[in-house]
């Protein structure tokens, strides 16, 4: 699997800036998390990458991710790859045996989280975060209610992680491309 095909997939499929942003983001925590666990950098980069990249095109809890499951597939990517996407959604069903899977999980809800925080900060900056200030929105429901907090919580526990950690990793991890995400 080639990092540009999977960008310009990307771009072929998505034209919003603020979720190729999260495809960005994702693609980051992915891959800060395939080292830190010895796996696959580009692989679990490219997991990350392209998690969404139908979403735009296909909003609807009927289409996304299948669709892009099915573009992936055509194209020949790997089916551990499609299933890690497919488990993503927590109403397809798909399960999340692999710790690929998992992770990508446990990051998808953080990294959209962490970027609207940074948003609201006085200097729009990522590396002016805390995990107290996270958590603080986190326990703030009018606060990007789009974000689904059980989720977040679901996924630490099944990656076997702690909640704190985590966002430090996250915060730190998404830090190291903050002018392409633009905090």
């Amino acid at each position: 699997m080639d990092r540009n095909e999977a960008y310009s997939l990307l771009c072929e499929y998505t034209k919003s800036e603020s979720l190729i942003k999260h495809a960005l983001a994702v693609e980051q925590a992915m891959r800060s998390y395939a080292q830190k666990f010895g796996e696959d950098e580009n692989k679990w980069a490219i997991v990350g990458l392209l998690h969404d990249f139908d979403y735009e095109k296909h909003p609807t809890q009927a289409e996304h991710p299948y669709a892009g499951a099915e573009i992936l597939k055509q194209k020949g990517y790997p089916e551990d790859v499609i299933k890690a996407i497919l488990s993503h959604a927590t109403y397809t069903g798909v399960e999340r045996d692999t710790l690929m899977a998992k992770t990508l999980f446990a990051v998808d809800e953080l990294c959209g989280f962490i970027l609207a925080c940074a948003y609201v900060m006085p200097d729009k900056k990522i590396s002016s975060l805390t995990v107290k200030s996270v958590k603080k929105k986190l326990k703030d429901k009018a606060f990007a209610k789009g974000v689904n907090r059980d989720d977040i919580y679901t996924s630490v526990n099944d990656l076997g992680i702690d909640l704190d950690e985590h966002i430090q990793f996250l915060i730190q991890s998404l830090n190291n491309i903050a002018d392409k995400l633009g905090v």
